[in-house]
């Protein structure tokens, strides 16, 4: 498929998948005429990309996941190294606190609104789903 095929058919704009392949992160065939074309499991891998780098991972350290990982489940493979594994240990570490400070500044934001606006804090998820 051509590049604006599978921009369509993932979301990504042209110029992302271009940098994408040119990071290594996704390989396409050329035409005669010079052409990208990609096959149709780019979809996937365009789709694990993208879920990679919103978990915080830097396209080198993507390159470096892709190999062991499969595109249609995004299961582990048997060629994850240990190294590897100990920097994503890192990185699922980086993520928590990332998801900790959150709660926590979303905890000090309801204290502030309980206070201005004299309600009582919601305590749970679904109570924040309906006060949102």
């Amino acid at each position: 498929m051509r590049i604006g095929e599978l921009a369509r058919r993932t979301g990504v704009s042209e110029r992302s998948l271009r940098y994408y392949e040119k990071q290594g992160l996704l390989t396409a065939e050329r035409t005669v005429g010079g052409h990208r074309d990609f096959p149709d499991s780019a979809v996937d891998r365009v789709i694990r990309v993208q879920e990679l780098f919103a978990a915080g991972l830097c396209s080198k350290k993507i390159a470096q996941l892709l190999p062991c990982m499969r595109d249609a489940d995004g299961g582990p493979s048997d060629i994850a190294t240990p190294r590897l594994v100990a920097e994503l240990t890192t990185e699922r570490d980086r993520i928590n606190r990332m998801i900790n400070d959150l709660i926590r500044s979303r905890d000090v934001l309801d204290d502030v609104i309980t206070t201005a606006s004299g309600r009582q804090a919601p305590s749970t998820l679904e109570d924040v789903a309906v006060a949102g």
